[in-house]
């Protein structure tokens, strides 16, 4: 019974996003959440695919009572009821500087205390011509680097929002213990690809737009969006305090 209604709700959201020109994914407003003793979880309290569309390691940082990225039920983009954001901080993690993350996915777990196992992407056949939506930037000044990124020491944190589409058999695995991350030039199975790199402070919310540049004609099976006020986190570089919040988001045909 629980299958069966899943697949309907994934079924009649299907519908209703076609009719507004294509295929968006749940939650793409970030207004669902739910806590879970400390954890912040960016979907509603027991749900499933479709509904759990995104992701982060709330469920680690937790742990040492720490949350990289929380709902913003004040400071929203477009004001209304039950209308929330997403906040998302990098910040100091007692043995690792931890940029903060909202991606489309799955957090797995921590490994060896300085990496993470996540799995990226959910299912999505559309072919948008970009996501746009809001975001307030307020970077912090690049304390935590390592090569080769040492030059950015000291200088502004860079904000980073990116859109994939790949037609990989299953989900991509990935340890940033083992630094496998996807290889967007190369990797055979990348449909589209795009980016914005946010460089300067925002005196409140403004409207972007990334452009997607597809490089074949295939039909998409997964999308994977990331988030975060640390581009260069992912390779433990970054300002501790950087804030992104992010709002209202959506995929145009």
């Amino acid at each position: 019974m629980k299958k069966a209604l899943t697949v309907l709700i994934a079924a009649i959201y299907a519908f209703s996003a076609f009719a507004q020109g294509g295929p968006q994914l749940y939650n793409l407003n970030l207004d669902s959440w739910h806590k879970d003793k400390k954890t912040w979880y960016p979907y509603a309290a027991g749900k499933s695919y479709p509904e759990c569309t995104w992701d982060t390691a709330n469920k680690a940082l937790s742990i040492l009572g720490l949350n990289g990225v929380t709902p913003e039920t004040e400071h929203v983009a477009i004001p209304g009821e039950g209308k929330k954001a997403a906040k998302i901080q990098s910040q100091n993690c007692l043995w690792a500087f931890v940029s903060g993350a909202l991606y489309t996915g799955n957090f797995r777990k921590i490994v060896r205390f300085s990496g993470a196992e996540m799995d990226w992407g959910v299912p999505f056949e559309g072919r948008p011509k970009s996501l746009s939506g809001y975001y307030h930037y307020i970077p912090g000044i690049v304390n935590f680097a390592k090569k080769p990124y040492n030059y950015l020491k000291g200088k502004s944190d860079i904000g980073h929002i990116t859109v994939t589409l790949t037609d990989w058999p299953e989900r991509y695995l990935i340890d940033s213990t083992k630094g496998n991350w996807v290889d967007l030039e190369n990797d055979p199975h990348v449909i589209a690809y795009g980016e914005l790199f946010i460089r300067h402070s925002t005196d409140g919310y403004v409207r972007f737009r990334v452009p997607l540049e597809y490089r074949n004609d295939r039909t998409p099976k997964w999308v994977i969006i990331v988030c975060t006020p640390s581009a260069y986190g992912d390779f433990f570089t970054g300002a501790d305090g950087s804030v992104l919040y992010v709002d209202e988001m959506r995929f145009n045909y």
